[in-house]
C-alpha cells in the first residue's frame, strides 16, 4: 500500500522540477519517487557487506532469484538491470535497489567492475511458446527477431568490455535445438571468441522444488586470465528428501482461487477434445505427493497446467505465494504486487536453490583457479614446464612441452630445441 509523504521544496527546485516534468511528460509524484529509489540504489550498491568475496552483476534481473543465488554464495550485487516496470518494483521491495531499465542504452563502461556476469536473457524468442506465436503471426524469432532477440549481444559487448572472472547465463530448454541448433551455436560460438572456455547443461528443478522445470545453464571463465586449461562439471547436490507439492501447500486459501464454474467446465471439454485428437493439451491436477508441471508466464490467465483438488470443490490455482515456493523463493520474499504480475513474475524465474547450488559451484571453481593462478605466478620457467608436461601426461625425457602464449596451443618439440624464450613464453601464457 501506497504512503504519503507532503515534501517542502525551494521555489528554485520546485521551478527546476516543473521544468523536468514537463519536458518528460510524468507527474512530480513519479519524478521524486524516482529519485529517491536512484538514491537509495547508489547507497545500496556502495555499501559492501563485510563477508561478501566476490562481485557480481544481475542483467536481465526479473525479481531477483540469481541474485539471491549468488548472495547466498557470498556476492556483492555492484550493478542491476531489469527493464520491467512490475519487476522492478519487487525487486526494489526485497533488495532495496532499483534496477536500470533498457540495457540497449547503458554504455559498458557505465557498469562497474565485477568478478561474475549473471545474466537470466530474454526467453521468449527461443521458448517453444513464444516461436509458435510469432510463427503464427508470420514473424521471425531468435536472433532474427529484433525485440528481444539480439539482447544476447548485449551480454557480450559487457563481457568484452568489463572482461569479468566468469559469466552464468540462463535460458529455457530449447534454445539449445532452436533453429536446428544454430541459435545455440552462435551463441556459444560468441562466447568462445571473447576467449571464454565454455560450459553448458541442462539441469531439471525437481531435484530441489517440486516442480518439473528443465533450464539451461551456460557458464564461462576467463582464458585470458587463466588458460585453457579448466574443468568445469554440473556435480549438483539434489535435496534430501525430494520435495513434494503438499510441502508448498497453504492451508487456509481464498476462495478467489478456486475456478469458476464456466471455467472449469470449458478447460475439461478443451482437455476432452484434445484427447479425442491424440494430442496431450489440457489441464493439469498436482497430485499431493507428486510434483507439478513447468510453472509459466501465463499462469494466470486460468492457471491450468497446474490445479489442486478440492474436496466438494472446484479445483484451484495456486495462491502467488505458493508459486514463489515453488520456484524456491523464502517466504520472506515480499510480493508487492497484483496476482496477476505475481504470477507473470514468478513463472518468468528461476528455481532459486538450484542457482544457489550451481552458483557455489562456480564460485568453488573460481577460487580454485585464482588459488592454482598465483601459485603459478611463484614458479620459474622450469617448474612451470615440468608441471603442465605432468598435467598432459608428456614425457620430458623424449619431448618437450611447448605452449603459445599468444595462440594457447600446446605442442611437442624434440629435446635440444627447446630454449629459454619457449619456458618465458609457458609461464606468459599461464600469468595473463
Amino acid at each position: 500500500m501506497a504512503k504519503q509523504v507532503h515534501v517542502r521544496l525551494d521555489d528554485a527546485v520546485f521551478e527546476a522540477l516543473t521544468a523536468y516534468n514537463t519536458k518528460s511528460k510524468t507527474s512530480v509524484q513519479d519524478a521524486i519517487s524516482n529519485a529517491l529509489m536512484q538514491f537509495l540504489t547508489r547507497e545500496m550498491r556502495e555499501s559492501i557487506p563485510e563477508n561478501s568475496t566476490f562481485t557480481f552483476i544481475d542483467l536481465f534481473a526479473g525479481i531477483g532469484g540469481m541474485r539471491i543465488a549468488f548472495e547466498s554464495a557470498g556476492g556483492h550485487c555492484v550493478y542491476s538491470n531489469e527493464w520491467n516496470k512490475y519487476s522492478q518494483q519487487t525487486y526494489f521491495a526485497n533488495f532495496g535497489e532499483q534496477p536500470d531499465g533498457d540495457i540497449t542504452s547503458v554504455e559498458a563502461d557505465a557498469i562497474p567492475a565485477h568478478d561474475i556476469l549473471v545474466a537470466g536473457f530474454p526467453c521468449q524468442p527461443f521458448s517453444i511458446a513464444g516461436i509458435s506465436k510469432k510463427k503464427s503471426l508470420g514473424r521471425e524469432t531468435g536472433f532474427a527477431d529484433k525485440t528481444q532477440g539480439t539482447l544476447f549481444f548485449d551480454i557480450c559487448r559487457i563481457l568484452d568490455a568489463k572482461r569479468p572472472k566468469a559469466f552464468m547465463l540462463e535460458n529455457v530448454k530449447n534454445l539449445k535445438s532452436h533453429d536446428r541448433g544454430r541459435t545455440f551455436k552462435i551463441i556459444t560460438e560468441s562466447l568462445e571468441e571473447l576467449d571464454y572456455e565454455v560450459f553448458h547443461a541442462v539441469l531439471d528443478g525437481q531435484n530441489y522444488v517440486p516442480q518439473h522445470r528443465e533450464r539451461i545453464l551456460i557458464i564461462g571463465f576467463d582464458r585470458k586470465r587463466y588458460g585453457r586449461n579448466i574443468n568445469f562439471s554440473f556435480d549438483i547436490t539434489p535435496v534430501d528428501p525430494k520435495p513434494v507439492m503438499k510441502d508448498i501447500l497453504q492451508v487456509d486459501v481464498d476462495h478467489k482461487y478456486t475456478l469458476s464454474d464456466k471455467l472449469w467446465t470449458y478447460l475439461q471439454n478443451y482437455a476432452a477434445k484434445h484427447r479425442a485428437a491424440g494430442n496431450g493439451f489440457g489441464y493439469g491436477i498436482a497430485e499431493p505427493d507428486g510434483i507439478a508441471r513447468t510453472l509459466s508466464a501465463r499462469y494466470y490467465k486460468d492457471g491450468s497446467e497446474i490445479l489442486i483438488a478440492q474436496e466438494g470443490e472446484n479445483p484451484r490455482r495456486l495462491t502467488p505465494r505458493e508459486c514463489a515456493r515453488l520456484q524456491g523463493f523464502p517466504d520472506t520474499f515480499k510480493i508487492p504486487v497484483s496476482d496477476t504480475q505475481a504470477y507473470r513474475q514468478f513463472g518468468n524465474s528461476v528455481v532459486v536453490p538450484l542457482m544457489s547450488n550451481v552458483a557455489s559451484l562456480v564460485v568453488a571453481k573460481l577460487n580454485e583457479l585464482d588459488q592454482e593462478k598465483k601459485e603459478n605466478e611463484q614458479l620459474s620457467p622450469e617448474e612451470l614446464t615440468e608441471m603442465l608436461m605432468k598435467r598432459v601426461g608428456a614425457d620430458r625425457s623424449a619431448d618437450t612441452l611447448a605452449i603459445d602464449s599468444r595462440t594457447g596451443q600446446l605442442s611437442f618439440i624434440s629435446e635440444g630445441t627447446y630454449s629459454a624464450e619457449s619456458a618465458d613464453r609457458e609461464k606468459e601464457l599461464v600469468m595473463t
